[in-house]
């Protein structure tokens, strides 16, 4: 048995090895962070000052030292991979050969370092042929990045078997790591550095170099963006600036895409180029991925057409659709768009490190100054050792007899040597050089041209000494080599900056923009239909219809908007609501629609009791009116931001109840309609601007069993339409209301009578419009304006626009007016009233959306554009 010496901190075994405790936990924590120590600077994370990872900075030092420059004929690439393998990189061979391929692909960086010949890869994911059947050499630019590199202005270190010896980093005269970027995954941490284009980084780098109190943002006016290999486009700055001044952002990038109006009447999107890093293969399988299960719809054909002259790819569009509508899904859903991380990480003095924009280009002309005071140095011991040598030339030339008696004397080499040394207090160099000189460079002619290269490197030595004793000589090398690169390497950028895009895709933008017609009931069920679904009839007609409701329920409102417009909801409680129209629910003529209170946060009991469609519109004044006559007028700025539990829009008496809202300029006039059939008309200046929360003032003065049906807003060219709840209606002309003040009696409208009906609906229309009434039972009739007939106000009752039956009219809406269409004979009712319907197609009217209105028994709404 093994004799065991125990000590305090370790154990002796008799064969002298030592055990010592450890915790299998410490052991773990501090082998794993030497390993990722190794791993992050080693291998996936750039040095500041070359931008290369190690096997990306062997490979190019490796070729180098093959003489495999631009000017050279191409070798294989099975033999590069060899000599990096064997000398600098005991890894695998597909690393290397995978990293080699990456600087020659011009998809891939900005500026390649390697020039490929074969197959290097594609845009599409292929890869690249195997090693032995490719060839290249170093790109002409590279030789800028070791330029000097023989001139010891970089250090050296051992390889892996100490047998030869490699550089810590490269001259690198532009700063390659924002030229080219990197990306890398290490541990704990990653990099992922964008390319920029090579001339604004160096105008930024110089800028720099002449005020070091340049802070980042002043450094944005030469490098604004990134700039990527593929182009594409960069959609807003603010995330960039964020990097740049951080070292943490991201930048939005957007394929750039054209759509194409042909001649057959359909349109197309041509994609020319694709955001950086998207494989163009796997994101048009995406596509018609989308296309098949009916996410995108619309596309009818997908074709990649890309060849030597550019990137193409060919979406072809069906007739009926919105291409940019398409687009935007695109956008959406595929990597059409993408967002590209920035993170700005590297070794800095070995260390890595985050680095704003500012810090990388202060290391990367530290690393340069370096490498002037450094090629500098090197230059000034070559030439002050020439100028030894060619000093002790001129005192042998001088004294050439003497000279070759000593020579012709001496014994051998050796004691030549000695001797010169000797008498004339040569040096071991200089002796040396005088017994090597050939007896050519006795003549004349090349006396003097030992004295004139003597003078010469007196001036250089002393010009290499200013440099060395002026920082500013340093800096303005810099500058004037970096100069020349911009002049012969820089090239227009790439990828263009928008500014005018949006940063985000909204769901808007998703949405085509169409009329529809929304409707509510009365128990709050919600829809939106497109103006389409409904046929224009002939006055009379029967109608289709427009909401199916229970039994207990009918259709409370109705009217027309645009699926993008803002939707200004107005409760009983005298609260707004607001959301956009597309949000609503799309429903079929038979369906019931979706209840209102799932959309907005509705109190307990509170019921909508009119809805305005909010266009683009972002001055003048908001006018509500109640069913007792009061009508107040707020700014419509205040209305432009209501959050979801919705805001008060106006102070109401006890039993009191909105019944219209109206959009104004501030000098309006306004039309009140009464159940009664009494209408006032007056000047929207008799009412005091007031805030959100007042009640308002007097508008009508009202009869003890009458109230105000509707409001609207005096347009000029338009009539005034009255409608009754036993379907009866009538033209006037505005004129016959004559303006009063404000809180009168008002005049009549018509003549009203149990066979008319009371007035449920007054409209300000003209004869390019349609009108649509729907009953309480959810029936809704399309019949134009101009086969109404316009009679005086006075006592006239009107024409029938509506059969109702046993029904009565619940609200009246206008539309866009469509051209009948004569379809056969034109039917009648048993009372002969005519119902003929004609079919339409919406996509083919030319008219302009209409003014859309809302109102009830109670209350209606109507706005104008």
């Amino acid at each position: 048995m093994s004799k065991i010496v125990r000590d305090e901190e370790y154990e002796i075994i008799e064969d002298k090895t030592k055990l010592l405790p450890i915790k299998v936990e410490d052991e773990m924590k501090k082998s794993f962070i030497a390993y990722a120590m190794a791993v992050n600077v080693s291998r996936a994370i750039p040095d500041v000052r070359d931008g290369l990872k190690p096997v990306h900075r062997r490979i190019l030092y490796a070729m180098n030292e093959l003489g495999l420059t631009n000017d050279k004929p191409f070798r294989k690439c099975a033999r590069i991979v060899g000599d990096v393998l064997g000398k600098y990189h005991p890894h695998g061979d597909s690393a290397v050969y995978d990293a080699l391929v990456r600087l020659a692909q011009d998809f891939s960086i900005r500026r390649i370092l390697v020039e490929g010949q074969g197959n290097f890869g594609s845009v599409d994911g292929d890869p690249p042929a195997a090693q032995r059947y490719t060839e290249a050499r170093l790109a002409k630019i590279a030789a800028e990045m070791l330029r000097d590199i023989d001139k010891k202005t970089v250090d050296f270190y051992p390889n892996f078997d100490n047998t030869l010896e490699q550089p810590v980093v490269l001259p690198c005269r532009f700063p390659n790591l924002l030229v080219n970027g990197s990306d890398g995954i290490a541990v704990g941490m990653a990099t992922s550095i964008p390319p920029h284009n090579l001339g604004e980084v160096i105008n930024a780098t110089l800028a720099l170099l002449d005020n070091p109190d340049l802070e980042v943002d002043d450094l944005l006016e030469y490098i604004p963006a990134p700039d990527y290999p593929t182009g594409a486009l960069i959609l807003g700055r603010a995330a960039i600036k964020q990097a740049y001044r951080t070292g943490h952002g991201s930048a939005i990038l957007r394929a750039r895409c054209d759509i194409e109006e042909q001649a057959n009447g359909k349109s197309r999107i041509l994609v020319s180029e694709i955001p950086y890093q998207v494989n163009k293969a796997k994101l048009i399988e995406t596509i018609a991925d989308m296309v098949k299960t009916k996410r995108i719809e619309g596309i009818s054909d997908l074709r990649d057409e890309s060849d030597r002259k550019g990137m193409r790819i060919v979406i072809e569009l069906k007739r009926d659709v919105n291409p940019q509508v398409v687009l935007n899904q695109l956008y959406k859903h595929t990597k059409l768009q993408i967002t590209n991380p920035i993170i700005l990480l590297a070794l800095c003095d070995g260390v890595p490190k985050v680095m704003n924009l500012k810090e990388i280009l202060v290391a990367y002309i530290a690393h340069q100054r370096e490498v002037i005071v450094r090629r500098t140095r090197f230059d000034l011991e070559k030439a002050e050792e020439k100028m030894h040598i060619q000093q002790g030339l001129v005192i042998a030339l001088e004294n050439i007899d003497e000279v070759v008696d000593i020579i012709k004397t001496s014994r051998d080499r050796v004691d030549a040597q000695n001797n010169l040394m000797e008498r004339f207090s040569l040096s071991e160099k200089q002796s040396n050089a005088i017994l090597e000189m050939r007896l050519s460079r006795l003549t004349s002619l090349e006396v003097a041209k030992i004295k004139e290269e003597l003078i010469n490197l007196e001036l250089m030595i002393a010009d290499l000494k200013d440099i060395l004793a002026r920082p500013e000589r340093v800096d303005e090398i810099i500058r004037v080599e970096m100069t020349e690169i911009k002049d012969k390497y820089d090239d227009p950028r790439r990828s263009e900056l928008s500014y005018d895009l949006s940063v985000e895709i909204d769901i808007e933008d998703l949405i085509d923009k169409e009329d529809v017609v929304v409707s509510l009931t009365h128990e709050g069920y919600i829809k939106r239909q497109p103006v389409s679904e409904y046929r224009a009839q002939r006055r009379g007609g029967k109608g289709v219809s427009a909401h199916k409701t229970k039994e207990e329920d009918f259709v409370e409102r109705i009217f027309t908007t645009n699926t993008h417009d803002l939707l200004l909801f107005f409760t009983d409680k005298g609260k707004v609501y607001s959301t956009k129209c597309y949000e609503i629910p799309e429903g079929t003529k038979n369906g019931k629609g979706r209840p209102a209170i799932n959309m907005l946060q509705l109190d307990s009991g509170e019921k909508i009791q009119a809805i305005l469609p909010l266009a683009d519109a972002t001055e003048g004044y908001l006018v509500l009116a109640t069913t007792k006559g009061l009508i107040k007028k707020t700014s419509l700025d205040e209305y432009k931001r209501i959050n979801r539990n919705g805001k008060i829009a106006i102070k109401l008496l006890e039993g009191d109840s909105l019944v219209n809202a109206e959009i104004t300029s501030g000098t309006d006039e306004l039309l009140m309609a009464t159940n009664g059939g009494k209408c006032i008309r007056f000047n929207e200046a008799d009412v005091r601007d007031m805030g959100r929360t007042s009640q308002g003032v007097r508008s009508v003065k009202l009869a003890d069993d009458e109230r105000v049906v509707d409001m609207s807003v005096i347009r000029e060219g338009y009539d005034v339409l009255t409608v009754t709840s036993n379907g009866y209606g009538k033209l006037t002309d505005i004129s016959e209301y004559r303006l009063q003040s404000r809180a009168g009696k008002g005049v009549k409208a018509g003549n009203f009578t149990e066979k008319t009906g009371s007035l449920v609906s007054m409209k300000m229309v003209t004869a390019d419009m349609d009108l649509m009434v729907i009953t309480d039972t959810g029936i809704i009739i399309r019949t134009p304006i101009a086969s109404i007939s316009k009679i005086s106000r006075g006592n006239t009752q009107g024409v029938k626009v509506m059969n109702v039956h046993d029904a009565k009219v619940q609200s009246v809406a206008l539309a866009p007016h469509i051209d009948e269409e004569e379809d056969g004979e034109t039917p009648t009712d048993a009372d002969g009233a005519v119902q003929g319907t004609a079919a339409f197609d919406a996509a083919e009217t030319t008219a302009a959306p209409a003014p859309a209105g809302i109102d009830s028994a109670d209350s209606s709404t109507d706005t104008n554009e």
